[in-house]
């Protein structure tokens, strides 16, 4: 299955892709660069930087600013181009460090100038997760 989601993005199947992608499927939050090096502790840094890099720009991941100045990557949805309509909101615990893609809160549509043109959106709720609650 994991083999066949890399291949439907057009990214070769490496044995490092297809960790990190476990990583990502099985994680109920986001995952920063440095909770991989945590994971795959003998990986190299760069490698795991590349892989997160190709998830982007293939779209099969999008990154998420939530203000802790580390980009925190989780799994797109189906059908997702990472436009910002396609954007969701993200909430981000202040105890546990956790951020949580709510995918099913769309960014609100915004009245941009003319002449501007949006290339992200980004909208971040923080708070206490269910957990810390």
């Amino acid at each position: 299955m994991l083999e066949k989601t890399l291949e439907n993005k057009k990214i070769k199947p490496t044995a490092m892709r297809l960790l990190v992608l476990r990583q990502l499927v099985e994680s109920r939050a986001t995952i920063s660069l440095k909770d991989l090096e945590k994971k795959f502790e003998r990986a190299d840094k760069v490698t795991l930087y590349r892989t997160l890099k190709t998830f982007e720009d293939k779209k099969l991941i999008h990154s998420i600013e939530d203000g802790t100045g580390s980009i925190k990557y989780a799994l797109c949805e189906e059908g997702c181009e990472c436009q910002p309509e396609d954007q969701h909101i993200h909430f981000h615990c202040v105890q546990c460090g956790e951020t949580y893609c709510l995918t099913k809160s769309k960014i609100p549509q915004t009245q941009i100038p003319i002449g501007f043109k949006v290339s992200s959106a980004s909208m971040v709720y923080k708070g206490l997760c269910v957990n810390c609650a």
